[in-house]
């Protein structure tokens, strides 16, 4: 294996190499305090003006609009899965919740949330095997419906929703796991996103939450007080002992998102690392994308080779040349490439030269 590694996990993803070394470095005394910043006090004013610090930060680099609270959560995004309708079916009397299913963690995300409202999945892609943002009729939107709930890219797949549905008073919640601040959106067309830290934010095992302010409050009496939004509003997501580590590391990623020139630049960097690897696929004749072309994720490209046998020998001579996680998640097979945003245009030309010459060895 070559000395240089790309990793194209999928999640865990890398982190930016600039913020692993300032971990590194701060790690054993944080500011001068002699102490790791994994040992100091949840409530003390270090670790809160960390805390403080990466709101701030999110709210620059996304033009959060003010009446929108930032939440850190544990569980990741799995567990908002539950607590999103914990906390807004009970909006309105009959408590049904409208899903829009585009993939796995789209279909997971509605069964796990069944237990606590009318949950009713209005569309879904499984027809094609969620190659695409399957086409749905807008009036399912029906207004008496709690919230519509999407995932926004679709890990597995390779697909996003490029127009986000129009929901009218329905608040749009939208799981992000995998793109937030990886393209610019306007946030106040949603009442909810969040997203899971382990692709664009940080280590695993914790969620953000944004949510706007006038949908805290409804929670249901079976909510437990980690799982109540209000809750962790009040108390500025310190009800308990927060993973200190994770959101020290969010505040590190802000700021090395910031340097790169915020979410434009990143969004136009995704979009040249995308474009570089769909070129080889489409040109190649060898390699077969999974997503339909008008529906692609800049974040996650899929793909197959005429057999598993190829792809076999494809990701062991990708490891070899240091081009690591590169195999397709089970429900798809093949291969996929998870080019989050720390992903370098290095590690992507790489990869797309890599792939040249193994079609030409191989076809």
């Amino acid at each position: 294996m070559s000395d240089k590694v790309y990793n194209f996990g999928a999640g865990p993803a890398m982190l930016p190499e600039p913020v692993m070394a300032k971990i590194q470095q701060e790690f054993l005394n944080y500011q001068g305090m002699g102490v790791s910043v994994i040992e100091i006090s949840h409530r003390s004013k270090e670790f809160v003006s960390i805390l403080e610090s990466a709101q701030t930060l999110f709210r620059e680099l996304t033009g959060l609009p003010d009446n929108y609270k930032i939440l850190f959560v544990h569980g990741g995004a799995r567990m908002q899965f539950s607590a999103i309708p914990m906390n807004l079916a009970g909006r309105k009397e009959a408590k049904k919740c409208l899903y829009l299913e585009t993939g796995n963690f789209a279909k997971l995300a509605a069964k796990d949330a069944q237990a606590f409202g009318d949950i009713q999945t209005i569309v879904s892609g499984a027809e094609t095997n969620y190659d695409r943002i399957p086409d749905y009729d807008p009036a399912l939107i029906t207004q008496d419906a709690s919230y519509v709930h999407i995932t926004g890219n679709n890990t597995i797949y390779g697909t996003r929703w490029n127009r986000f549905p129009e929901t009218g008073d329905v608040p749009l919640v939208a799981d992000m796991t995998s793109e937030l601040l990886s393209r610019q959106i306007d946030y106040s067309k949603f009442g909810v996103i969040y997203a899971g830290l382990q692709k664009n934010l940080g280590p695993s095992g914790m969620a953000m939450v944004i949510i706007r302010e006038d949908l805290l409050g409804h929670a249901g009496p079976q909510t437990p007080t980690l799982l109540n939004y209000t809750q962790c509003d009040k108390d500025n997501s310190l009800t308990n002992t927060t993973n200190t580590f994770a959101i020290y590391a969010i505040k590190l990623v802000l700021e090395w998102l910031k340097e790169q020139g915020g979410v434009a630049a990143i969004e136009k960097r995704n979009a040249e690392k995308a474009a570089r690897l769909y070129r080889v696929i489409d040109g190649s004749g060898y390699y077969r994308g999974v997503a339909q072309a008008d529906h692609r994720s800049t974040m996650n490209v899929s793909f197959n080779l005429a057999s598993e046998e190829l792809e076999a020998k494809f990701l062991k001579e990708a490891v070899a040349a240091g081009l690591y996680a590169l195999k397709g998640h089970r429900n798809v097979g093949g291969i996929r490439a998870s080019i989050y945003n720390p992903m370098p245009l290095a590690g992507v030309e790489k990869l797309a030269g890599f792939m040249e010459e193994f079609a030409r060895n191989n076809g």
